[in-house]
């Protein structure tokens, strides 16, 4: 099966977003987080099973996608979750919006880490809150908080704290005490956690293994809003199927509110394609990882090799965020772009000196991006 990742489908002149941003121009496009892999055949297959029968009216949440999740949170983390914490959404990044709108006032603020996935930064600024940015240290070749130097920037108006684990763009799953460390600094600061872990199947590294901010303790339960999504994982981001863990009643309500009337409920076919996916779609995603880790250990051994440039393993995710600091160009992303490379430029991030690298692609295609970076390094030293 490994070898089907492999395979080369063309999307340059279908409705990919990602693919259409360069249209006909020779430019790789590697930047927005979705995978060029096809999907699951359990997804593909259960997708035919609905569109067959030919209706397509409104549709409730499907009972068996409730079990589903329920059975994998208690299978996976040992995490006991009832059916109402659910609140189903077609996106993880409208969680993010409401999660700001529910939980601070306007002249209350936020805190999340930096560089972090940019909807992080602009769900703050859309709803003109502030946000305190705490800057991640790269430590033994992992991005980290760095708890100490956000305790200065305090100032008591803070009410939510953005967590992404696993970290995008760095790629680290953060350990146990990482995750205390954070639950400490939540609660001498009396902080709502939005905890964004849309890669938590996506592990790379052998050994190291996923664990809920909610999992932590009752406290870190109840103060907790848990984002996933198979979106990321099976390649199914355009169908919209994801959801928020609120334990919390009163947390709950705030979230549920804020939302009515604004963000719509989960497409029907979306609902199909989730269930199918975390049910049946074990096998396949075995695969894919197995895939993901030798290309990014052959991304990472040939971009570390490179002058100018280097490159922190990623622990998760198919992401890899590149340190190009040292190059000597204003904006490394535009440099790689003119090189005919599509990478997410890192100012989007919070830091204009790196790049990210989508390696979720077939293995040629990497081998080819690889090559017209060193060819582009080449152009500095004539």
């Amino acid at each position: 099966m490994a070898s089907s990742f492999n395979e080369r489908i063309d999307r340059r002149h279908s409705d990919s977003l990602k693919w259409q941003k360069y249209g006909d121009q020779d430019i790789l496009p590697l930047w927005v987080a979705d995978t060029d892999f096809r999907s699951p055949q359990c997804v593909i297959d259960a997708l035919k099973a609905r569109v067959e029968h030919g209706v397509f009216g409104y549709g409730g949440t499907p009972g068996e996608l409730i079990d589903v999740i329920i059975a994998r949170m208690r299978e996976r983390y040992q995490w006991e979750i009832k059916p109402e914490w659910l609140v189903f959404l077609p996106g993880i990044v409208s969680g993010l919006n409401i999660s700001v709108r529910a939980f601070t006032t306007p002249h209350q603020g936020t805190v999340a880490p930096t560089p972090i996935y940019p909807p992080f930064r602009s769900a703050a600024k859309l709803a003109d809150r502030t946000q305190i940015n705490g800057q991640l240290r790269l430590e033994n070749q992992r991005w980290v908080m760095d708890i100490g130097a956000l305790e200065p920037q305090m100032n008591g108006n803070e009410k939510l704290l953005m967590l992404c684990n696993p970290q995008n763009p760095g790629g680290t799953v953060y350990r146990k005490e990482e995750l205390e460390a954070q639950l400490r600094f939540a609660q001498r600061h009396d902080l709502i956690v939005c905890s964004d872990e849309i890669h938590c199947d996506l592990l790379l590294e052998p050994g190291v293994k996923h664990i809920p901010f909610a999992t932590l303790s009752s406290d870190a339960e109840q103060r907790s809003i848990t984002l996933i999504s198979p979106s990321k994982t099976f390649n199914i981001a355009g169908l919209g199927a994801s959801l928020a863990i609120i334990p919390d009643a009163s947390l709950r309500a705030r979230f549920t509110q804020t939302r009515q009337g604004i963000v719509p409920g989960v497409d029907i076919l979306a609902y199909v394609a989730a269930t199918a996916a975390w049910r049946d779609g074990q096998a396949w995603l075995d695969e894919k990882l197995a895939y993901l880790r030798e290309s990014r250990d052959l991304l990472t051994s040939r971009i570390n090799a490179m002058p100018g440039l280097s490159v922190a393993p990623p622990e998760a995710t198919y992401l890899a965020w590149i340190d190009a600091s040292k190059l000597g160009v204003a904006s490394p992303a535009r440099f790689f772009e003119h090189h005919g490379l599509g990478f997410s430029a890192g100012r989007e991030f919070g830091d204009d000196g790196f790049v990210r690298f989508n390696f979720g692609c077939p293995r040629d295609l990497i081998h080819e991006a690889l090559r017209r970076m060193e060819n582009a390094l080449r152009t500095l030293n004539r």
